[in-house]
């Protein structure tokens, strides 16, 4: 699987901008390949359906038929990238690159409140260590635009990074990491 896949198209963002195709791809890049059918009862949703949301997202790219086929007669899919980045200017371009830069941003929004409610839900579950270390922390601090996609490459260096450290720890869990930064004008909440 490539690393990254950035995204220059709108019509490429607008197509894994679509509900369903953004959780199956989502659900490749976590849990591996799968078939329409298989996919298709994880979300309750019919095969039929599946399979075209799956061949949409491999004309754009994002998926691709897995090489190593566990049977000939069933089509497994797998996420072709590890994650996809796009320039929210460069697609925003557009009525429709807005809408899908809005959609990817809310999407991401969705995915880390469902993250900490699944977490909070049985906390006890990972033990102590990990309800110790899971959480999150905001900070406001003054900076360009350019210091922060500065900050991005470094944290996603440093993810690499950890991730390399602790490939073989017996401890280590799939860890869902969010980096946000939007400037702000006075206090929102």
């Amino acid at each position: 699987m490539n690393e990254a896949f950035h995204v220059t198209d709108p019509r490429a963002l607008k197509a894994v901008a679509h509900p369903l195709r953004v959780r199956l791809l989502g659900t490749l890049r976590l849990d591996g390949p799968a078939t329409a059918t298989e996919l298709a009862a994880k979300f309750g949703e019919s095969s039929g359906s599946t399979s075209y949301h799956l061949r949409q997202l491999a004309k754009y790219g994002f998926v691709e038929e897995d090489a190593e086929q566990r049977d000939r007669r069933e089509r497994r899919w797998r996420a072709a990238h590890a994650y996809t980045s796009w320039s929210n200017t460069e697609l925003s371009g557009t009525p429709e690159g807005r809408e899908a830069v809005a959609f990817m941003r809310r999407r991401q929004l969705e995915v880390l409140r469902a993250t900490v409610e699944a977490f909070d839900r049985d906390p006890e579950s990972w033990g102590a260590a990990w309800i110790e270390a899971a959480g999150m922390s905001d900070d406001v601090v003054r900076l360009t635009p350019a210091s922060v996609e500065a900050l991005y490459g470094r944290v996603s260096a440093l993810l690499r990074e950890f991730e390399e450290r602790d490939k073989d720890a017996p401890d280590a869990e799939r860890v869902s990491v969010f980096v946000s930064a939007h400037p702000v004008r006075g206090y929102v909440g």
